[in-house]
């Protein structure tokens, strides 16, 4: 079976900085929005894209919204080209009034990256009793771009920061919101899972109207992401010490892990090409592996039928669907 998961040989690699993939690029008249742009590799993609001239609209979650507003533009505070909007991917509401506002300013999005998201967190329920981690990374990313279709159209890149957690769980068909018994490590993989096939879905309905969409693992890096994480599960994986220092030599800075979603929504290497996941700013080869190896992708991630199939599921649980009249 044919693929399109080929590196292509982009010349950078896992230890790249978001402002090195961005050396001599201008993105002066382009508008960008990030999802959680003002933490962790939110921030520092945020900060990337509008050094190199792009205006980028920060949305930050309205739960405590003056705490939380405030918080993000202090962070963002004193990079030019920037402005904070709030945005709750839990609550469909609070995406559909995103959008709304957007919309009516008019402007038409060239860079898309849902970069917020929670991880391995309690079991949690929203909504309508979605299980948090597949609704807000997952459910509140697919809303917000179709309800931003209208801005999108005409050509911009979508960028959805899957993981390499998707290696834990493909979909579970018969149980997305773990009704019968929760894993939280399940639920996060499925979530990440469920990121690459909406980015391969969206790229094959897309694409006609000059939207292209790609999927990436950043790689491991310690940011807020690990909230919902005790000390000692850090210091059992191998990621840190009893002293709460680094202690994997494999992971990223913050500035290298903001690289491969800066690199997908800008490089001009991958011009006609969409649909695939990447790592380390590059596409990411197959991983044909039983067990979870954690480098490449896994098949679950990157079929079609799959993919298919979650986006029916999703337009379902949503009730959006931008392309159900096309």
């Amino acid at each position: 079976m044919t693929t399109l998961q080929t590196p292509i040989g982009s010349g950078f690699g896992a230890t790249t900085t978001a402002q090195e993939v961005l050396e001599g690029h201008d993105l002066s008249n382009l508008t960008a929005i990030v999802t959680g742009g003002h933490s962790g590799l939110g921030l520092e993609t945020t900060r990337a894209l509008a050094s190199a001239g792009a205006h980028v609209i920060v949305a930050a979650r309205d739960q405590e919204a003056a705490r939380d507003q405030e918080a993000a533009r202090a962070k963002t505070r004193d990079i030019a080209n920037t402005e904070v909007e709030r945005l709750d991917l839990s609550d469909l509401a609070s995406v559909r009034d995103f959008a709304r506002r957007f919309l009516e300013s008019g402007r038409h999005i060239d860079i898309l990256i849902g970069s917020a998201g929670i991880m391995a967190c309690a079991e949690t329920r929203v909504g309508p009793g979605w299980e948090a981690q597949f609704a807000t990374n997952h459910l509140g990313h697919y809303a917000l771009v179709n309800l931003l279709w209208p801005a999108l159209k005409g050509g911009a890149r979508v960028v959805a920061v899957s993981s390499a957690g998707h290696h834990l769980s493909g979909i579970r068909w018969d149980d997305v919101h773990f009704e019968r018994g929760y894993d939280k490590w399940l639920a996060y993989g499925q979530s990440k899972t469920a990121n690459a096939l909406f980015a391969l879905h969206l790229d094959r309905l897309g694409r006609s109207e000059g939207v292209r969409a790609f999927s990436l693992h950043p790689g491991s890096i310690l940011t807020p992401l690990q909230r919902h994480l005790t000390q000692d599960e850090m210091v059992d994986a191998g990621w840190i010490d009893a002293d709460g220092n680094l202690a994997d030599p494999t992971f990223k800075t913050p500035q290298q892990g903001a690289a491969t979603q800066v690199w997908a929504a800008t490089s001009t290497r991958l011009a006609g090409i969409g649909g695939v996941y990447c790592e380390d700013c590059e596409i990411a080869a197959p991983d044909q592996s039983e067990a979870p190896s954690f480098v490449g992708v896994k098949p679950h991630a990157v079929d079609p039928g799959q993919a298919e199939r979650l986006w029916a599921l999703s337009a379902e649980l949503t009730g959006i669907d931008a392309f159900a009249m096309q």
